[in-house]
């Protein structure tokens, strides 16, 4: 195991704050390493959706900083936790999600987490060696909340106050409007810390918006007569629109699991001004190696160092390939064969009904994320207007950052023979 320097230098990386303070954990480091006992890492992910994208591995690539210097890390899955629906953020009452929905997503983490972390499915870890690369452990808070008994909830509901929990500014909100708070959303928190005192965590990594539910753990850890946990907090990652947080239901993600094509393209359109966050937080790469470097070519070494941390070294060459030849060196609707769409309109067709005749998009939704994302264009000219309409003959038409067309209009009544 290095020595205590090297490792915080290592996970302070990307980090917004470590509470109480980085003094606290080094100490901690220092205990664990007297002790030859290394440190219990936890980060608890909720499967509300079935993809992981790029905002998610920001907390993964934490963990798996503090797994390579030998510490022992839980990837924590709230399928109980989710059923309630973290309530951070939001100004209404979550729908609740069923069972078998949650379960469904979070066989799809099981698979997806382990090309971040080394895992094992097996409930124990394997007796690792101190200093040695521990197993990451996957393990669902179903485990305690499914036995916990009556008395046992209202013992933990003891161990906090109504007023403490009101001091959370989105319920602070919505008490003073008069908006619905549910019972259940006040146990978020509690359930949330209470995971930290069953895994009897050393360290819980969040984003910024966790801090509120992970000092908590802090709290409820205490109550039960073990030592606080310290509290690293990550930035949230800014999704591809340059404005809001990565999300899938916002349309500005990138999922691990997408094709490496993809996933490079996608990288490619993110502004410049993001670069050095997206270098900092999802790579491992010298941030000193991109100062002053031409800004498409730090682009193109950012996408594909993500491609190849997901999908491996020679699908990395074959996208930055691809993205050269298509979009770099010659017209990317060069050699596309025009596909011809009927319309009975002899005005022409509205372009989001263009783009679902493509199949460019799967829904009128999309479609709309898409025009107000500035990401659509016809003719080399983006469109504003959700209700534009293509006119009868040939156009170009650029849907997203990767899909080009090459298209012609034609009325119904005048091609019939």
């Amino acid at each position: 195991m290095i020595n205590v320097e090297k490792q915080i230098e290592l996970i302070e990386r990307g980090t917004i704050e470590i509470l109480p303070s980085v003094r606290e954990l080094a100490a901690k480091i220092w205990a664990s390493m007297e002790e030859k006992r290394p440190l219990i890492i936890k980060a608890g992910f909720d499967p509300t959706a079935p993809d992981i994208h790029l905002g998610h591995t920001v907390l993964l690539r934490k963990l798996r900083h503090f797994q390579d210097l030998g510490h022992k890390v839980i990837f924590l899955i709230g399928d109980y936790t989710a059923m309630i629906g973290d309530p951070t953020g939001v100004s209404k009452t979550r729908k609740m999600l069923t069972r078998e929905e949650i379960l469904t997503n979070a066989r799809t983490y099981e698979r997806q987490v382990s090309k971040i972390l080394d895992i094992t499915m097996e409930k124990l870890i394997p007796k690792a060696e101190f200093g040695q690369l521990q197993k990451a452990q996957i393990k669902f808070n179903s485990e305690w909340f499914g036995r916990m008994t009556i008395e046992e909830l209202i013992e933990l509901a003891s161990k906090q106050t109504v007023a403490r929990i009101l001091e959370r500014d989105d319920f602070l909100k919505r008490y003073k409007k008069g908006d619905n708070i549910s019972f259940s959303e006040f146990l978020y928190p509690l359930f949330q810390g209470y995971d930290s005192v069953a895994l009897h965590a050393d360290i819980e990594i969040g984003g910024t918006d966790q801090k509120f539910n992970m000092l908590m753990g802090r709290d409820i850890q205490e109550r039960y007569g073990q030592k606080s946990q310290i509290v690293i907090s990550m930035p949230i990652l800014v999704g591809l629109d340059g404005v809001q947080k990565m999300s899938k239901s916002l349309g500005n993600y990138i999922g691990i699991n997408e094709p490496p094509q993809e996933i490079f393209g996608k990288l490619m359109s993110i502004s410049d001004k993001m670069m050095s966050t997206y270098y900092e937080l999802l790579t491992d790469l010298d941030l000193q190696s991109i100062k002053g470097a031409h800004p498409m070519e730090t682009k193109k070494g950012l996408a594909k160092e993500i491609v190849r941390q997901y999908c491996g070294e020679k699908e990395a060459e074959e996208a930055k390939a691809h993205f050269e030849k298509t979009f770099q060196k010659q017209d990317p609707f060069t050699g596309l064969k025009p596909v011809k769409i009927e319309t009975g309109d002899p005005e022409g067709m509205l372009v989001s009904d263009t783009a679902l005749a493509l199949k460019a998009v799967k829904s009128k939704g999309e479609f709309r994320r898409l025009v107000e994302q500035g990401a659509i264009e016809i003719q080399g000219k983006k469109i504003a207007d959700f209700q534009y309409r293509i006119a009868p003959g040939p156009h170009s038409i650029k849907l997203g950052k990767t899909k080009f067309y090459n298209i012609i209009i034609y009325k119904k009544s005048l091609d019939k023979k």
